[in-house]
C-alpha cells in the first residue's frame, strides 16, 4: 500500500509540472483524498481483524477452561440425609451420634433412633442396593468401670452390630455390610460427645 501511494505521488507531480497543471493539481487532490480514504479503509480492516483474532484468543481459552471443570456431581440422597462425600474415598459417610442411639454404656438401640436408621436403610436399598457399607463404632477415651464390657473396643463393636442387625432386620443385605469397632483410637476431636457415634459409611464409586 505504501509503495502504490509513493508510485501515485510521484506520477501526479509529474503530471502537474505539465501545462495546464491547475486541472492535473484539482485530479491530484481527489486522488489523494481517495487514496487517504483507502488507507483509513485498510487500517480500519486491520485492527478489526486484529479484534477478531483477539476475540478468538479469548473464546478458546473460556472453551478449554470449562472442559476442563470437574463434572458437577449431584448431591445424593444420602447427602441430604446428613451424609458427608469424601472424593478421596469414595465413599459417602453419615455419622450417628451414640448418645442418640443408645443409653449410656449400652448397645441396646433406643426406640426413638429407629426411624432415622429406617429411612437411611430405605435409601441404601433404593440407590445403594450393589455397594459395600461399613458400620464402625466409635467411643470416647473413658474407660469401662461400671458396664459390663471388657473395654472400649468390645463396647464400639457392639454398638456397630446393633446398627447392623438393625439394617438387615429392615432389608439391607447382610452380604454387603461390614460391621466393625475402633473403640477410641480414631477421635474426631476433643469433645467426647462427638467422640461417641456410629459411622454408616457406604461405598458409592
Amino acid at each position: 500500500m505504501k509503495l502504490r501511494k509513493i508510485i501515485l505521488v510521484i506520477g501526479i507531480s509529474a503530471f502537474a509540472m505539465l501545462p495546464g497543471c491547475g486541472e492535473w493539481e484539482e485530479k491530484y487532490k481527489a486522488c489523494r483524498a481517495e487514496l487517504d480514504n483507502l488507507e483509513a479503509l485498510f487500517n480500519g480492516s486491520q485492527q478489526a481483524l486484529q479484534d477478531c483474532e483477539a476475540a478468538k484468543m479469548r473464546l478458546s481459552q473460556l472453551l478449554e477452561s470449562e472442559r476442563n471443570k470437574p463434572a458437577q456431581r449431584q448431591q445424593t440422597s444420602l447427602e441430604k440425609a446428613g451424609g458427608v462425600y469424601d472424593a478421596s474415598r469414595g465413599t459417602i459417610t453419615v455419622t450417628l451420634s451414640t448418645n442418640v442411639l443408645f443409653d449410656s454404656g449400652k448397645a441396646v438401640l433406643k426406640s426413638s433412633s429407629k426411624s432415622n436408621l429406617n429411612n437411611i436403610s430405605g435409601i441404601i436399598k433404593r440407590e445403594h442396593g450393589g455397594s459395600e457399607v461399613w458400620v464402625i463404632g466409635h467411643t470416647d477415651s473413658d474407660p469401662i468401670k461400671k458396664s459390663k464390657w471388657k473395654d472400649n473396643w468390645q463396647l464400639s463393636t457392639e454398638r456397630a452390630l446393633a446398627v447392623t442387625r438393625h439394617l438387615i432386620g429392615t432389608g439391607v443385605s447382610a452380604k454387603q455390610l461390614v460391621a466393625g469397632g475402633r473403640g477410641e483410637h480414631k477421635p474426631v476431636g476433643s469433645s467426647k460427645s462427638k467422640n461417641r457415634r456410629v459411622e454408616i459409611m457406604v461405598y458409592v464409586n
